[in-house]
């Protein structure tokens, strides 16, 4: 009876026929082919290499997100992308426009010629604001003010997503991501923490709410300290229920706070701030 009962909340809860997760094999994409099971009946997991084995509801798909035929391959018969694939630090430009521009704009395109009308969560981040001063709130509103050839790259991917979104009709949510670990590992992190419950939480959230649109979310938990204002998309349901001022005591037993005048003091971006331009 119990398993039945397991069996039935796990069909409830299964929303999308297939979900494509990009670079599934990094930190956060790892974690949703972990989470996401229930989501989908089949995860189609994609990266470069490393996937390991496939358990029986998932696909592997290796491929480069600059391939443009590759990507349409990719995308094809997915109702639900979560997109995580990409470079995730800054670099010189050219690795991040092959990932972050090229790849995105092959995404989008594979997604409008797609049989299937996908629904698609793109992993932006903090660092599209990252030069604004950790004494402002601020909300989606604000204007840019990207720390970094990287953040650069994530303000392209929010423009092309409401483009697709008010050209096409191609629904995304946008999610500038804090910092997502399984705990705050500095000070800085104690306002920018998005604990692992509270981001799946989230993306269950994205795909489940009858009507999305194309909102810019942060990727925040309840933080007493947080910069972020999410008013926006209460229509969302999502709650986050994490707060990282349990863990304030054990950083400060760990390690100094950075002086006033310290980027990570300063600034809502830290250390992405004070980075030079990569070259190659």
């Amino acid at each position: 009876m119990q398993h039945q009962g397991l069996q039935r909340i796990k069909q409830e809860m299964t929303i999308l026929n297939k979900l494509l997760i990009t670079g599934a094999n990094g930190q956060l994409g790892s974690l949703c082919r972990k989470r996401l099971q229930p989501l989908a009946k089949t995860l189609r997991l994609h990266a470069r290499k490393g996937l390991g084995e496939p358990t029986s509801n998932e696909e592997l798909v290796y491929c480069d997100l600059s391939d443009k035929a590759a990507v349409e391959a990719l995308v094809e018969e997915c109702d639900g992308i979560v997109h995580m694939g990409g470079q995730a630090t800054e670099a010189p430009w050219e690795t991040i426009r092959a990932a972050n521009i090229d790849g995105m704009v092959n995404l989008y395109e594979a997604a409008r010629k797609s049989s299937v009308r996908p629904r698609i969560i793109f992993a932006s981040s903090n660092h599209v604001t990252g030069f604004y001063e950790q004494s402002s709130r601020i909300d989606v509103n604000a204007r840019h003010k990207p720390d970094g050839l990287y953040g650069v790259s994530k303000v392209f991917g929010e423009a092309l997503a409401s483009m697709y979104y008010h050209k096409f009709g191609i629904e995304t949510a946008s999610i500038r991501i804090g910092s997502c670990f399984l705990e705050p590992r500095n000070h800085r992190m104690l306002s920018s923490w998005l604990s692992y419950d509270d981001f799946v939480q989230l993306i269950h959230r994205i795909f489940m709410v009858q009507r999305l649109g194309c909102p810019i979310i942060y990727g925040v938990s309840a933080n007493d300290a947080s910069w972020w204002d999410n008013s926006e998309i209460n229509y969302l349901g999502w709650q986050p229920k994490d707060n990282a001022e349990k863990f304030r005591a054990q950083i400060d037993q760990k390690m100094k706070p950075p002086s006033m005048d310290d980027v990570n003091s300063v600034y809502q971006g830290g250390a992405f701030c004070a980075d030079g331009i990569h070259e190659s």
